[in-house]
């Protein structure tokens, strides 16, 4: 064999005979069979890794599970799921209420409104006006009430509601704010709305109104209005 083919398959780690054609094609196939088994074991690999992604992730869930499953964890966890359910739709509510201005959300245990109006500024409630307060309230009685009717095994409905919030502290424009927003509350027709007020510049705006007439041996209820 010539001594440069030589050192070729020497250098190769083949072995140096008198047919060296032979040998190349020994060597080639060798060479593509162990070509073959590590693209196998590449797949395999890469299956197995794609196998433990998988346990990770179910392991990660098991102790989730496990931590909210503990006793004090998972009355917490019952309560975070249930306050978020009641924002959701309290903001939802609110929205149709002011006309899209208004969202509700919460953090840590805080409440604060976003106003569309103003950039998207998120608010504390405690910097809310009387009328944005009421509103912000009513959004979160009836998103409660819709919860609770969810929640019942009877398939009960709340069909009504009746407000007295000492509607005599309030200002005109507070008034006005909130008169308009039981007009919409009303407009929505899913429910009937009920007030109890002393002030008549909000009755006036209540359609159909019941008013108390007494004297001093007896009261009556007397229908007004349409």
């Amino acid at each position: 064999m010539d001594k440069r083919i030589a050192g070729i398959f020497a250098s190769a780690g083949l072995p140096v005979d008198d047919e060296p054609v032979r040998a190349a094609a020994v060597a080639v196939e060798r060479a593509e069979a162990a070509h073959r088994r590590l693209l196998e074991r590449r797949e395999q690999a890469a299956e197995l890794r794609e196998q433990r992604a998988g346990h990770e992730r179910d392991a990660r869930v098991a102790r989730t599970l496990a931590g909210h499953l503990r006793a004090n964890n998972f009355e917490r966890w019952l309560l975070a799921e249930a306050l978020d359910l009641l924002v959701d739709g309290a903001s939802r509510i609110l929205r149709e209420l002011s006309g899209g201005q208004y969202d509700l959300v919460h953090d840590k245990g805080e409440f604060f409104v976003v106003d569309h109006h103003d950039a998207g500024l998120r608010r504390g409630v405690r910097t809310l006006s009387g009328g944005e307060t009421f509103q912000a309230s009513l959004a979160l009685a009836l998103a409660l009430s819709e919860q609770l009717a969810g929640m019942s095994t009877t398939a009960a409905s709340l069909e009504s509601i009746v407000l007295d919030e000492g509607f005599g502290t309030l200002d005109a424009a507070t008034l006005d704010t909130v008169a308009a927003t039981l007009e919409s509350l009303a407009a929505r027709g899913d429910r009937m709305v009920g007030v109890v007020t002393h002030v008549p510049a909000l009755a006036e705006r209540i359609p159909v109104r019941f008013e108390v007439r007494k004297n001093a041996r007896t009261a009556r209820v007397e229908r007004t209005g349409l």
